[in-house]
């Protein structure tokens, strides 16, 4: 599927924008699972001014998505109409340690953020190692693991709205909750700002290494995957639900549960589809539902539209 090309009138509107445009690109490989059709339009900023530039003469009509290294998200393999919004590492991916703060550009990897924070001995973020995402993702939806979140150790985000304005938001006004934020999913983070503990670096050294060693045994982290599928429901564990329905291994297509951690949908091949993923997710939550009474809510971020 193709969608009609307007980069050429973007660019028209915008004479000094110094970012990449680019029609019909395939985001299936910026995605874990490697599926899903193409953005109408994807736009990589050159840095922080050329995306509140962007932003501020892009149409209000026109849709927009930001995307990160696509580890926790199902591209419809329809493709997604509009802009399509990717940071680069280049001009979003800074972290450095200063005192007890760890500033990192919302294109860092958590991995990245944790890696800098042990460097500078300062204990806090390790559960970042354990995350394979971005500070991007980790602000929008308070991501979280081993025992902490990101609202444990955020001083300050910052964003950008459509508007080109930039807002700084401090930890309350976050509005911080169980695997999200409670900021306008319109504004497009950019950087943050977190404390950190000073530590023994032996200390966080093996607290890293005990994260990294619960996802290797733990999680199919070699396969394709989108990490969590499902929230954990208040007093329950995700996977534990999806076990006790039946559904560990269950196939839909090329996609599959995990047999290793069942709170996990993997693409066992080039056959798959995102419909598969998404068909397969949603066959597990009606289980579930039939099972346990308890209706799960997606973690994975959707989007785009279904192919025809």
């Amino acid at each position: 599927m193709t969608f009609p090309d307007i980069t050429p009138d973007l660019k028209t509107a915008m004479p000094e924008l110094r970012g990449r445009l680019l029609a019909n690109e395939s985001l299936a490989p910026l995605t874990w699972f490697r599926v899903g059709g193409p953005a109408q339009v994807l736009f990589t900023p050159a840095d922080a001014d050329d995306l509140a530039y962007f932003l501020k003469h892009l149409p209000t009509d026109i849709p927009l998505y930001v995307i990160g290294v696509g580890s926790n998200l199902i591209v419809r393999d329809g493709g997604v109409p509009g802009v399509v919004i990717r940071l680069a590492p280049r001009a979003f991916g800074e972290v450095k340690a200063e005192g007890d703060i760890v500033t990192a550009g919302t294109a860092a990897l958590d991995k990245r953020v944790a890696e800098v924070a042990a460097s500078a001995n300062l204990a806090g973020l390790e559960f970042l190692f354990g995350i394979p995402g971005t500070i991007g993702g980790a602000l929008r939806m308070n991501a979280g693991a081993n025992g902490g979140e990101t609202k444990d150790i955020l001083i300050e985000a910052i964003a950008v709205d459509r508007n080109g304005e930039t807002h700084r938001f401090n930890n309350a006004e976050m509005k911080f909750t169980y695997r999200a934020s409670g900021v306008d999913p319109a504004l497009i983070f950019t950087a943050a700002r977190f404390r950190g503990t000073p530590s023994a670096p032996e200390a966080i050294r093996a607290r890293m290494a005990e994260v990294q060693a619960h996802r290797e045994t733990a999680q199919p982290i070699r396969e394709k995957t989108g990490g969590s599928t499902f929230k954990n429901p208040p007093g329950h564990s995700a996977w534990k639900l999806v076990d006790a329905a039946g559904c560990r291994g269950l196939r839909v297509g090329g996609a599959q549960v995990s047999e290793m951690h069942c709170n996990f949908l993997i693409n066992t091949g080039s056959s798959a589809s995102a419909d598969d993923i998404e068909t397969l997710g949603e066959t597990v939550r009606e289980r579930v539902k039939a099972s346990s009474g308890i209706e799960l809510q997606w973690e994975i971020k959707r989007i785009g539209i279904k192919a025809s």
